[in-house]
């Protein structure tokens, strides 16, 4: 324990100091868990705030990941994000697993970004815990055998007859002990195997425990975990940006007068995204914004509101516009005609903002070649180089201190680095002085990188059994990169609910559209689970069927044996058999993503015409459970993320100006809303799987077949409307 934390208890035990006094006082002294590198004083926490010159402190002999200092603690380096989803604790336990070390003694640390030491750093698609699976517990053995020589050469002893258990190095056949506190001089003497032993499932002692949890809780809940809003340095400025309220608006003139004299505004300059003020403090940066007086050119920018562009997307999914589609997958004749008896189906979802708890924020120094970089970053490896682009220097003159994040849900891992650059532009105008860029939450709402707006319209055709027999889906939605993987369509090419079908014609429609748009906690499944699950309940209900059972035929006839596990498991679990209360329905949706499959089931009833949600039970495939207790933290987390955008979420437009600024119209789910969440998870010895995103898919489209086991009603625009309106009449207008 630091002095700073020392005295910040008082004599019951409670926490008597601020934030940014236990920021300063110890929270980022990250160097104190590293062989021989040691910060004691604040003065020098904020000053290894921003040194370092690109590479972490001190290299370790037992490789980039793990580094064990001399009082026997164990550190393992996260070259991810950790933005909330709890990636501490998969990732410790893997190496403290093969290490076998003391778990009680093993902490992580944040990495820079570092290509050169970790490879390509970036956190997405849930992989951050399943994408070191290897590579952890290699380190791990590795770093363990290279202790077993170092005590095998010091009693002269045979490395077969040494065992090593919780951090203590032992001889079999004596009575000689050592902790990795005192063999650490000799093991990292040791040449590291290149192919190091791994343990067997049957003998894991910590992976898949319920000991397994979270590293970073106390510091969370102390308030001494640093992010970058909470970072000071001296001779700081502080910076926000006007930008043009309307999405590809171009700045024509602007006024800084009045700006420039709010007391503490240092400057007002243009940036390419708008215009800058700089202060000695985010009050008077904020007041200097408000100040401004300015002149937008909204020629080139999008000035539709939101009726017209679900119209618009509409057009598009009939086929009666000009944007042309590509073909995602087609089996037999794609241009048969589907007959009258085709049944069509059409979906509408809004745009999304990503909403987290911390807006975006940078800190950055520029200094002649060097940039010097203190973020949350998502994606550190492409941040340098955007960043190296912008202040015409090279990506490793770019050195990035990556903090933990307070949420990001994709926000921070836009390609362009948007924010990051902003920051770094304006860093380049403040003669070597530190520069704290934020986005107020209103930014954050109306700034744009949201989910897309997307239409889903199919149509099915039954064959003689009550299955589909033909399956035509149009997917319309705004394209997440100009190249490479269209994400609108996972989710719904390949899908199992195809394999009866003679006929499937899948096709996307890519329009182009100056709101911007990102990757959102999901992703494209964060849509297509609903449009499909959502579907099949229909299918289901038109060939007079229960829904579970049909699945499990589709499931049967597609070989999807995993889906029929889980969804066998999440029937007995859920009860779904069982009588329930009159006025209460329950809804079924199973959904793979990011190789878990995940079932749910939620209980659900209309208040005054809205779903209200009890119970989600949850039944989950992740592979090897590394962590349960953080699997079912993603599960309840997931849950509540994806019931707030399906009860409440939506961006909308009124000529082309986003209509909600701040969590008092861009509602998220209350307490009160959040149902209980019971999480199941089947035992498994396959690679583990992605967590962080696959419990958000399918809430949405178990609660829509809830309500259309009430009601007969089905859902064709989310949030959920009342119900008994007109579909898009509550947030979209008339738009169809």
């Amino acid at each position: 324990m630091t002095k700073a934390t020392t005295e910040a208890m008082n004599s019951k035990g409670g926490f008597q100091m601020s934030r940014r006094r236990l920021i300063l006082g110890g929270s980022l002294i990250a160097g104190a868990l590293v062989v021989g590198y040691s910060v004691t004083h604040p003065t020098q926490v904020v000053g290894a705030i921003l040194q370092g010159g690109g590479q972490d402190p001190e290299p370790s002999a037992f490789g980039p990941f793990i580094r064990i200092g001399a009082d026997g603690w164990v550190t393992v380096v996260n070259k991810h994000q950790e933005m909330g989803q709890g990636i501490h604790a998969g990732l410790a336990a893997m190496v403290a697993e093969e290490l076998d070390a003391d778990w009680d003694r093993v902490r992580v640390v944040e990495a820079h970004g570092n290509f050169r030491a970790y490879g390509p750093q970036f956190t997405a698609g849930s992989g951050s815990v399943a994408g070191n699976w290897d590579l952890l517990r290699n380190a791990g053995s590795a770093a363990r055998a290279m202790f077993v020589a170092a005590a095998a050469l010091r009693w002269d002893v045979a490395q077969e007859s040494i065992m090593v258990l919780d951090g203590v190095v032992s001889h079999l056949g004596s009575d000689e002990t050592a902790t990795f506190a005192e063999l650490l001089e000799e093991a990292s003497r040791q040449p590291a195997p290149e192919t190091p032993t791994l343990k067997q499932a049957q003998v894991y002692r910590l992976i898949g425990a319920d000991r397994v949890r979270r590293k970073d809780s106390l510091p969370k809940s102390t308030g001494a975990q640093i992010y970058t809003q909470d970072v000071q340095l001296p001779g700081m400025l502080t910076a926000m940006v006007a930008r043009s309220p309307r999405f590809g608006g171009k700045l024509t003139s602007f006024d800084a007068g009045e700006a420039r004299k709010i007391e503490g505004v240092v400057d007002v300059f243009e940036i390419e995204t708008g215009v800058a003020v700089v202060a000695d403090g985010a009050f008077a940066a904020h007041r200097g914004r408000e100040a401004l007086k300015i002149e937008w050119d909204d020629r080139d920018a999008e000035t539709r509101s939101s009726p017209e562009l679900v119209r618009w997307h509409h057009e598009i999914g009939e086929g009666r516009s000009d944007v042309k589609p590509s073909a995602f997958q087609t089996i037999g004749d794609a241009k048969a005609a589907f007959g009258p008896d085709a049944i069509e189906f059409a979906i509408d979802f809004p745009y999304l903002a990503h909403a987290p708890m911390e807006t975006v924020d940078c800190v950055a120094r520029v200094d002649g070649w060097s940039v010097e970089i203190v973020s949350g970053s998502q994606m550190p490896t492409i941040d340098q180089v955007q960043a190296a682009r912008v202040a015409l220097t090279l990506p490793g003159k770019v050195d990035i201190k990556v903090l933990p994040a307070g949420g990001s849900f994709g926000r921070r891992g836009v390609m362009s680095a948007d924010y990051l650059v902003e920051c770094v532009r304006i860093a380049k105008r403040t003669d070597g002085a530190p520069v704290k860029l934020i986005w107020t939450r209103e930014d954050d709402i109306t700034g744009g990188y949201y989910r897309p707006m997307a239409h889903h319209r199919a149509w099915v055709e039954l064959g003689p059994d009550g299955f589909p027999a033909r399956w035509r889906h149009h997917v319309v939605a705004q394209p997440l990169l100009p190249i490479g993987s269209d994400f609108s369509i996972e989710g719904v090419r390949d899908s199992p609910y195809f394999a009866t079908a003679s006929v499937v014609d899948g096709q996307v429609f890519a329009p182009s559209c100056p709101v911007p748009v990102q990757f959102w906690r999901s992703v494209g499944h964060s849509h297509t689970a609903m449009a499909m699950e959502h579907i099949v309940d229909q299918l289901a209900l038109r060939a007079g069927r229960d829904p579970a059972d049909y699945r499990r035929a589709l499931y049967e006839k597609a070989g999807a044996t995993r889906r029929l596990a889980v969804l066998d498991e999440l029937r007995r679990r859920a009860g779904w058999s069982e009588p329930i209360e009159s006025d209460w329905a329950r809804g079924m949706a199973v959904h793979e993503s990011f190789g878990t499959v995940v079932g749910q089931v939620a209980e659900v009833r209309l208040v005054d015409g809205r779903p209200s949600v009890r119970r989600v039970v949850g039944v989950v495939d992740c592979g090897v459970a590394i962590s349960p207790d953080q699997i079912a933290a993603q599960m309840e987390g997931g849950v509540g993320y994806g019931l707030s955008a399906a009860l409440h979420g939506a961006v909308t437009l009124k000529d082309g100006l986003v209509q909600e600024t701040n969590f008092d119209r861009y509602k998220v789910l209350r307490m009160n809303e959040m149902p209980a969440v019971e999480t199941h998870i089947m035992a498994s010895a396959e690679r583990p799987s992605g967590m962080g995103e696959p419990g958000v898919p399918p809430i949405a489209p178990a609660v829509a077949n809830a309500i259309l086991a009430l009601t007969g009603a089905p859902t064709q625009a989310l949030p959920f409307r009342r119900v008994g309106d007109p579909p898009n009449a509550r947030l979209f207008g008339k738009a169809s």
